[in-house]
Parts: structure tokens; C-alpha cells; sequence
């Protein structure tokens, strides 16, 4: 795995360590990688969606 380093709000950051504190992921980075995750996912189903329809 690659280390990157982000900036982001610290809303997000505060979000981020309130769903690790209630359980929801084991740590910041395994939450973040989630995010990250099904971001691409989804991009990636609305981009061959989009494609589909344009064939």
C-alpha cells in the first residue's frame, strides 16, 4: 500500500474520528480507504452507465 498525505477540513477529520470511535471502522486510514473505495465505484458505474446509453 501507498502512503499519501491530504488536507482536509477538520470537520471532516472530526466526522472521520467520530465514526471510528463508535465503532464503524477500525481506524482513520481504514475509513478513508472505504471512502475512497466506493467513490471509484460509483464514478466508475455512472461513467459506463453514461457510456451505455451513449451506444
Amino acid at each position: 500500500m501507498k502512503m499519501i498525505t491530504v488536507h482536509i477540513p477538520e470537520r471532516y477529520l472530526d466526522a472521520l474520528e467520530d465514526l471510528v470511535d463508535k465503532g464503524h471502522f477500525p481506524s482513520r486510514s481504514e475509513a478513508i480507504r472505504v471512502a475512497i473505495r466506493d467513490l471509484i465505484r460509483n464514478e466508475m458505474d455512472l461513467q459506463n452507465t453514461k457510456d451505455s446509453k451513449e451506444n
